[in-house]
């Protein structure tokens, strides 16, 4: 049997924690290199709220991952 997926929500707000988390950085600073307020960033850690095409491509680009990665299509970062 397959291992079951998780949810594309899920996988993007464990590894918006993890990345932040091996980059050293804190939510503000992390937020503020995506150009997105604070609160903003939050919500996508917590699985509140899911980002825009356009805030995951900054996204991606602040964490020097793909896209595919980001949102759980892929386990390869780059």
């Amino acid at each position: 049997m397959a291992a079951e997926k998780k949810p594309a929500t899920l996988l993007l707000k464990e590894r918006l924690y993890s990345l932040r988390k091996a980059k050293g950085l804190r939510q503000e600073e992390t937020a503020k290199l995506c150009g997105i307020g604070l609160s903003t960033y939050r919500r996508y850690e917590t699985g509140e709220r899911e980002p825009t095409a356009s805030v995951l491509w900054r996204i991606a680009d602040v964490f020097e991952v793909s896209l595919d990665y980001l949102i759980g299509r892929t386990d390869h970062g780059v």
